[in-house]
């Protein structure tokens, strides 16, 4: 009898700890178990490179969820219905929303701030109603990718990059060469709208005013979009993947990239730099170089937020994210993107941290995911040839007028 009730307790526990049913806060050998939610690719793996040593030494374990840009965007707008999320990955862009919505802890209130070794323009998208979201975690920032040799034949070095015009011009000798020239995200309408907007700030231009107020109809954007029309249509649209393939093997010039995507080496076939953000050589210049940081935040629906917070600090840490740049890693920390030893092997590193300091953020509203969708359609439209220049901008200025209550 003892037997029988001593295996009934034993699974009672079970289900009242909920080990078999997913639920339980701690693991059979005493483990927090965080959930981590990701931007798939470099930024997973350069997270999942540091929680090595993090794992070994705390008495935590990990669940990685890793997502598309789409998804991730999805399960923490929503929420994952399989999964209760500690730790996420958010991209600047989204910290306005989340933040309006209740979907990340206030860090401020938690008592977690921001120090000087971070680069201040990395920051702004950080907060929301002046309390702080999200830390700043790795500068992605649009870059000018380009091939090594692609340049070469057109005998042009990265210094002869010195306005937008000249793009067109190499890319233009390049095709005359059997070389494909600008290639641009197409996929998807956040793709599209973000490929393009480096070339619209070098045009003086932008999607919004200072009080976000929407700003398509204007002479810098149809300026902007007939010369992006003429630059697309030396290359091709492709994803990602393709787009950094083609570059990488000269099949391609040059796109708008990312540091997270790809990272050079003095041997690599593919460098970058960061945008001029001047239209013409005698143009004016503008900070062209547009902000992907992505950040890291806690769940406000976090079952662990202590242990969470402590992953938290631990992961931002300066000297764990110097480590970092051996994974991928691309900090906003001046203390690792001006050391000497880090630029020695990795100077392409200080192009990024010219781009972290010169760049623009995309606008901080809650609807930026459908500003880009609409935009992006119109925008479409025009590539197919199905609207003029002008067209689209009044089309796109109306609708984007309707979504922001104007």
């Amino acid at each position: 009898m003892k037997r029988i009730l001593s295996v009934f307790l034993i699974i009672g526990l079970l289900f009242s700890c909920g080990t078999v049913f997913g639920g339980c806060d701690r693991s059979l050998d005493g483990k927090v178990e965080l959930t981590l939610a990701l931007r798939e690719g470099t930024y997973a793996e350069v997270v999942k490179e540091c929680l090595k040593d993090y794992e070994s030494e705390h008495k935590v374990s990990f669940q990685i969820l890793e997502y598309s840009e789409e998804d991730l965007h999805r399960a923490l707008a929503e929420g994952d219905k399989k999964h209760d999320i500690d730790l996420c990955m958010v991209d600047g862009s989204w910290v306005t929303e989340f933040g309006e919505h209740n979907r990340l802890m206030n860090l401020t209130e938690s008592g977690y701030s921001l120090d000087e070794d971070i680069i201040p323009a990395t920051t702004t998208i950080s907060y929301y109603e002046n309390n702080l979201y999200a830390v700043p975690y790795f500068g992605n920032v649009t870059v000018l990718m380009y091939n090594k040799a692609a340049m070469e034949d057109v005998s042009c070095e990265e210094d002869d990059l010195d306005s937008v015009a000249k793009l067109i011009r190499i890319c233009d000798i390049a095709n005359e060469k059997g070389r494909k020239g600008f290639l641009y995200r197409g996929d998807t309408n956040n793709n599209l709208v973000v490929d393009f907007l480096p070339i619209l700030l070098s045009y003086g231009g932008w999607v919004v005013d200072e009080e976000n107020h929407p700003i398509i109809d204007s002479s810098e954007f149809k300026e902007a979009l007939y010369y992006y029309l003429q630059l697309i249509k030396t290359g091709e649209a492709c994803e990602k993947e393709e787009l950094i393939s083609k570059i990488d093997s000269g099949e391609a010039t040059m796109a708008i990239g990312w540091p997270g995507w790809y990272q050079p080496s003095a041997t690599s076939n593919a460098y970058y730099c960061s945008l001029n953000g001047a239209a013409t050589v005698d143009s004016a210049r503008y900070n062209a170089n547009v902000y992907g940081v992505w950040t890291l935040g806690i769940s406000s629906e976090s079952k662990h937020p202590t242990e969470t917070m402590e992953l938290l600090q631990y992961l931002t840490d300066p000297q764990v994210q110097k480590k970092s740049v051996d994974y991928g890693g691309i900090p906003c920390r001046y203390s690792t993107l001006n050391n000497q030893e880090v630029l020695e092997k990795y100077p392409h590193y200080q192009a990024i941290c010219d781009a972290l300091e010169n760049g623009k953020y995309r606008p901080l509203i809650p609807e930026w995911s459908q500003f880009c969708e609409i935009l992006g359609d119109e925008m479409q439209l025009v590539i197919d040839g199905e609207l003029s220049v002008g067209e689209c901008a009044s089309e796109a200025q109306n609708k984007l007028e309707v979504l922001l209550g104007e």
